[in-house]
């Protein structure tokens, strides 16, 4: 997805930025030392070495960065660069201390700080962020024009949808984004920020008018994500820190920090430790009590899609939404591959859901044996090459459930055999289960097991994605949703 957004930035507003900031070291040109520089004006920023032209300021980022592509971008017209160091390629750099913060507040200005002109709402947790995202998107749609950037559709006009390509956009394409937002006269935004964002400085400058913290357990701990829990909660947590009034989930682990780093902060938490509860929890219906007492109608199954529909209610409120919008854009969400129910001819269920850890997994398999009495099937798979803690896991909690017949599948197994994973998570059960690497002939054969009313198949990890990454590529999949329905 391309926007254009025509805009300039002199290079001595570029210096004051990064001076103000304290990221700011020096100019090197052919060897000479500047602290000051004019007459210099930029009408393009990029951090992609293959989009730049003459008048672009280009920023060297990221840890596979090789001197090459500066080299091919000057054959392209460049004149300027940003970097943490000095290439030595004959055209001047700016030199800071980190390229990613200089990126993110240079992106402000060029896009002439959209931030100020829309009201943001944010969600972060380990799960629940587009769920609540969506939540937020069609009860503030009621009243006002809205812009939604999340993991499973992005919009900046309301009408046309696209997919973006992480939970939170590269910072350059985030205020690019918002502009275009601004643009096409939406007044609010709702977006997903992942601890990732924070880590690599996606939002660094950015204050968010509401942030909501849904909830966290181990994830993303690996080698290019997270070293440990701590780093990744502590940088969950800078959203909060980043907030004019926040949004907390009262039964999260650990939120004894979270309610003492908030008290100062205008605030509201909801669950059982707080006045805003669920109460008459239905498949299809609730009711809320507090500041959103009412009854709620939603079509989203199991309880924690309604915690993070009271979450969004919540936000909302403090952004002008009434109470009446809240009802309307709760009963409106759906989100795609997010509790999705299909029906077969002989009346069993399909669930298709993106769970892709061990505690959303729970907590799905919780809600389908909740309304599904009879046989249970479930399709799975685990990601190659990141996320490794997540097999044990699935493997742990399949061990307890022997009822459920398993069918261990590929989902994403970039370098790794899917074979080779559907093993490693097998090794923790103790009960038989079955092992197809095509995924669509394991969505098959759980669906062939399944031949009445209370009977389900659950279809975990996937959720709307139409791919597959095969050793490092995007490989076309119909969905699971897709290749279902072939055989209902």
């Amino acid at each position: 997805m391309k926007f254009i957004i025509e805009s300039m930035i002199k290079i001595e507003n570029v210096l004051d930025i990064l001076k103000k900031d304290g990221l700011f070291r020096e100019i090197i040109d052919q060897g000479h030392y500047h602290y000051n520089y004019s007459e210099v004006v930029f009408d393009s920023i990029s951090y992609d070495s293959r989009k730049v032209k003459e008048g672009t300021l280009f920023f060297a980022k990221g840890a596979a960065f090789k001197k090459e592509y500066l080299l091919s971008a000057i054959t392209q017209g460049l004149a300027w660069y940003v970097a943490e160091k000095d290439y030595e390629v004959g055209i001047p750099v700016i030199v800071v201390n980190d390229i990613k913060k200089a990126m993110s507040l240079i992106a402000m200005e060029f896009y002439g700080n959209p931030q100020e002109k829309l009201k943001i709402l944010a969600f972060t947790g380990t799960k629940g962020k587009t769920t609540a995202a969506y939540f937020a998107y069609n009860i503030l749609s009621q009243r006002y024009p809205t812009a939604l950037l999340s993991t499973m559709n992005t919009t900046l006009d309301g009408k046309t949808f696209f997919k973006s390509s992480f939970s939170t956009p590269e910072n350059i394409d985030l205020f690019n984004m918002m502009a275009q937002a601004v643009k096409n006269g939406r007044t609010h935004l709702v977006m997903e920020v992942s601890s990732q964002a924070y880590l690599v400085h996606r939002v660094y400058g950015l204050t968010f008018d509401v942030g909501v913290f849904l909830n966290i357990t181990p994830d993303h701990i690996g080698p290019i994500e997270h070293p440990t829990f701590e780093d990744y909660f502590y940088h969950k947590r800078l959203l909060m820190k980043n907030s004019r009034s926040v949004i907390i989930n009262s039964d999260m682990d650990h939120f004894s920090v979270l309610k003492e780093q908030v008290e100062q902060q205008e605030h509201d938490f909801y669950g059982s430790k707080s006045d805003n509860q669920i109460e008459n929890s239905k498949a299809f219906s609730f009711s809320a009590t507090g500041k959103l007492a009412s009854d709620y109608d939603i079509q989203l199954i199991g309880h924690f899609n309604q915690e993070n529909a009271v979450a969004a209610g919540l936000a909302c409120l403090r952004l002008g939404a009434s109470l009446e919008d809240i009802k309307k854009g709760i009963a409106a969400t759906r989100v795609p591959g997010r509790m999705e129910v299909l029906t077969q001819k002989n009346g069993a269920k399909v669930f298709i859901d993106y769970a892709h850890n061990g505690d959303s997994l729970k907590k799905l398999i919780n809600v389908v044996e909740t309304h599904q009495t009879g046989k249970i099937a479930l399709v799975l798979g685990s990601t190659g090459n990141k996320g490794e803690s997540r097999r044990k896991d699935f493997g742990l909690l399949l061990n307890q459930h022997p009822e459920i017949q398993v069918f261990l599948t590929a989902d994403d197994p970039n370098y790794e055999n899917p074979m080779a994973i559907a093993d490693e998570i097998s090794s923790y059960i103790s009960h038989p289960v079955e092992k197809i690497a095509d995924r669509e002939q394991a969505i098959k054969a759980a669906m062939a097991i399944t031949d009445q009313e209370l009977d389900a198949v659950i279809i975990a990890g996937k959720g709307a994605d139409c791919y597959q990454i095969v050793n490092g590529v995007k490989e076309s999949y119909p969905g699971d949703a897709a290749v279902a329905e072939r055989y209902l």
